[in-house]
Order: C-alpha cells, then structure tokens, then sequence
C-alpha cells in the first residue's frame, strides 16, 4: 500500500436527494464504505459536488474517478431508448456532472471505475444503451434488487475470459451484491462484456483503449468477496501511475 503522502486522489460522485430527512434543502449523499474502500486500498477519497463548470479541475487534480450508484437513471434520451419506462427516475444535474467527469477523465486516460449506475453511465458515455427495466425486457430474470442486505451475495457472476477483470480478480465467478433495474443493452463500440449473471444480464464493461476502463454492476465497495478487494486495488494501482 502506498504512503499517504504519494497515495492516490481518488474523486467519488455524489448522490443528490430533494428536501426532506436529512435537511429541508437539497443535500448530496454517499455511503461511507464508497470512501473507507478506497483507503483502505491505499487511495485517498475526494468526494464531488455537481458543478460542471469545475469538472476540467477536478480532472487536472484526480488521479482516478469512481462513479457511484445510486437513487437515480440515466435518461433514455441521451441513448436513444425512447420514451422513459414508468419505473425511470432521473436526476439531470447528477447526470450531466458526471458525463463531463468521465468524458475528461477518459480523454486525459485517467482510470475510471463506474460501480452500479456509474457502469450504466460509462456505457452510454462511451456510446452503448440500456436496459431501462429488466422485469420488462428479460425473462426470467434473477432478482437484481436483492431481497437480503447488500452486504450480502444476491448471485453470482461469470468472469469473461481473458478479460481484464478475469486478470484481476483471478477467477471464474464472483458473488456479488444487486441493487438495481436497469442494466447495460448494447455494448459500447471498442468495450466488452467481463461479466454477467446466469440469466443473460450485463453485469461487467470494460474499455481496452484506456489505461483503466472498467465498470461493474455489483457494489465491490462492500468487500463480500477477494476479488472485490482485488479490483479496487488493481484500480488504485492504476490511479497511483497517474
């Protein structure tokens, strides 16, 4: 693990939530683990607010991006999915922030590592589509919002050989958390598939044209697995190279 003094800047994005609970203003969220994962891996953790205007900076001073999950969708007219599927909520600042932190960060080959909604914002930025409703477009689809708690498996996952993630993770299969409805449909142009579940879901992308290219559907922050551990250290080492 390297020193905090030449460790990694690691910028995280920010949910966003309207009035009410915890203030009677508008007020970012993100769970702690997003954060103590990447310390613990050796990163340092810098969290985001939503103003596009200071995405060039932020690229300037981050070492490496995650893009988080979260309460929110990507709006199907930025994919070309047509109208929005009853189940679809957006959140229009979150999502134009975002856009213009992962296009700078590929563009100046920083790593990226979109978790959940970010794999689902990296393949559209990157010029892929979506799922905007699994129960309505897979059959027999497993529960990709798990019953039992996300810090517990709710499936597992095959690994694409010879893929990146494969050379990370050094296995086959992962159990991994599930938190969501939607999920990636075609593939960006120059990405590939390193994962999906047993019923046809795209649960992995990665991009080969980067140094770091790679989005997951599962949340890895939580460590339920080796091969969770084994991804944010590999995206940290990256970073550190920036």
């Amino acid at each position: 693990m390297t020193s905090q003094a030449k460790a990694p800047l690691i910028g995280l994005t920010l949910d966003s939530e309207q009035p009410g609970g915890y203030s009677k203003f508008p007020w970012y969220a993100l769970r702690q683990n997003y954060c103590s994962a990447v310390t613990e891996s050796g990163g340092v953790p810098l969290v985001l607010p939503h103003e596009p205007t200071a995405a060039a900076r932020y690229v300037e001073l981050l070492d490496g991006l995650i893009v988080t999950g979260g309460a929110f969708d990507v709006d199907p007219a930025l994919f070309g999915g047509g109208a929005k599927h009853a189940t679809v909520t957006t959140k229009d600042a979150r999502t134009q922030f975002e856009w213009a932190m992962v296009k700078g960060m590929l563009a100046a080959d920083k790593p990226v590592l979109g978790i959940c909604g970010g794999q689902q914002l990296l393949n559209v930025v990157l010029g892929g589509t979506l799922i905007q409703h699994i129960p309505d477009a897979v059959p027999n689809a497993l529960a990709h919002e798990q019953p039992n708690p996300r810090n517990e498996a709710g499936h597992d996952v095959a690994i694409t050989p010879g893929t990146r993630l494969q050379a990370i993770v050094g296995r086959d299969a992962l159990p991994v958390n599930s938190a969501h409805h939607q999920a990636v449909q075609q593939v960006a142009h120059g990405a590939a598939i390193n994962a999906r579940a047993s019923d046809g879901v795209i649960e992995g992308i990665e991009h080969a044209g980067y140094r770091f290219c790679i989005g997951v559907q599962w949340h890895p922050e939580f460590f339920i697995s080796e091969g969770d551990r084994a991804l944010y250290a590999a995206f940290i080492a990256a970073a550190a190279k920036s």
